[in-house]
């Protein structure tokens, strides 16, 4: 029950990304803090795909038209294919206006709708760029690791003086004391950590 009460909240926050994306604002972002993207590697891509579901969508509806096919089963996998054209764009979106946040008192590490990850300064021992191109999944857990990959690349890792619990996308919880993830501009995240002192956000 309580892996479909997630989906449903990614869905759910899928859609409100779509408001967000359309209104260029970002969820989660407060003032003076630092924003920095991760979805720049994979919009094209999946822009591209979302395209080519688009023509599909399309050209199914007109060869199913073209072989007499009822009203019903048409309006049917419209709905599908259309809801799967809507569900990729929400991804997008989420990735987009969903972004890392680092302030005074946490680093924030996000996957659009699926992954939020909150890490108080204080508990953060090091930080460091590592850029790795063999990540095997998005969100992977192991041996107190947590990788956050895009296109199956990470390029921070951060070292924690203790664990954090982490709650991944469909609900279990691990313990970790190192993250892998990747941003767009991994420089500008490491010096956002390594400016200041921790304090209250």
């Amino acid at each position: 029950m309580d892996r479909v009460r997630r989906i449903m909240d990614f869905d759910r926050k899928g859609m409100a990304s779509l408001v967000l994306w359309a209104r260029r604002r970002r969820d989660g972002v407060p003032p003076g803090a630092v924003e920095v993207s991760y979805s720049r590697e994979q919009s094209t891509t999946m822009m591209v795909f979302a395209f080519a579901m688009a023509v599909e969508l399309i050209a199914v509806e007109v060869l199913l038209q073209a072989m007499d096919v009822d009203l019903w089963v048409r309006l049917v996998v419209l709905v599908l294919d259309a809801y799967s054209l809507l569900f990729v764009l929400a991804m997008i979106a989420a990735c987009v206006t969903r972004p890392h946040v680092v302030t005074g008192g946490e680093l924030r590490i996000r996957y659009g709708a699926f992954l939020d990850v909150r890490v108080p300064r204080e508990l953060v021992a090091s930080v460091r760029l590592v850029r790795s191109y063999n990540e095997t999944g998005l969100v992977t857990v192991a041996d107190g690791r947590l990788g956050v990959a895009v296109s199956s690349q990470t390029n921070v890792v951060v070292q924690l003086t203790e664990p954090i619990t982490v709650t991944r996308p469909l609900g279990q919880r691990a313990e970790v004391t190192v993250i892998r993830f990747f941003a767009d501009s991994p420089g500008d995240l490491v010096a956002a950590l390594r400016s200041a002192e921790p304090s209250p956000a």
